[in-house]
């Protein structure tokens, strides 16, 4: 698992952003202002930042330069600035990645997991195995002691989005953006078909329902 620094001036942004990632074992550390961040990050081991660009103190692109002077955390860039010179001004200090505000958490952490993949840190699943199950994410297959089970590529995408985010709640809606896109003709009703479907097939119990909510990837101790 990874250690994440978090930073972010507004406190419920900040604690919102904690705590969606706080389920997937990560450690999450939060800063509130760029001095505070450039301390934590001398501290301690951190293997991303989430970084802010409006910050007191001292600003987020400010804080993005003292990290690169000395280091090649990967920093994911979060602003309400949308403007274009803002965007290459975090890419010439070299930011990996950058998104706007509002954001979707399901996205965050999407993209969170992508940079660590990309750093060594959470490499992506190409399988996972249930009991005598076996799902091949990259082969859209999956089967099991008898053979081949007859399973949908969107209902492997499902369960691949659910393990990527294992420990997050995913509501219907954040799943049906994920995969099917904000747009398509969905109804919520379609993401409870989905998982039934999987729970039947693969035999699943790491699949848990959380009224009211969503899904949840969880895997027992």
């Amino acid at each position: 698992m990874a250690t994440l620094l978090i930073v972010e001036d507004d406190r419920k942004t900040n604690d919102a952003i904690c705590e969606y990632l706080r389920p997937t074992g990560h450690t999450v550390i939060a800063a509130y202002d760029g001095e505070e961040a450039l301390q934590r990050f001398r501290e301690n081991r951190i293997d991303l930042v989430v970084l802010d660009i409006m910050l007191p103190r001292i600003s987020g692109l400010s804080v993005l330069h003292e990290i690169r002077r000395t280091n090649t955390t990967p920093v994911l860039m979060l602003t309400a600035i949308e403007d274009e010179y803002t965007q290459v001004m975090s890419f010439d200090e070299q930011a990996d990645d950058y998104m706007t505000k509002p954001f979707s958490m399901v996205l965050l952490g999407k993209r969170i997991a992508a940079l660590l993949r990309r750093s060594g840190l959470a490499p992506a699943p190409k399988s996972i195995t249930f009991g005598d199950v076996t799902v091949d994410f990259s082969g859209y297959t999956a089967c099991d002691s008898n053979g081949k089970i007859d399973i949908m590529p969107k209902e492997i995408d499902l369960l691949r989005l659910l393990v990527e985010q294992k420990g997050l709640v995913l509501t219907r809606s954040q799943i049906l953006d994920e995969l099917w896109g904000a747009d398509y003709p969905i109804l919520d009703r379609t993401v409870d078909t989905y998982i039934k479907n999987l729970r039947k097939k693969l035999r699943l119990d790491c699949i848990v329902t959380v009224k009211g909510i969503g899904y949840k990837y969880e895997t027992r101790p």
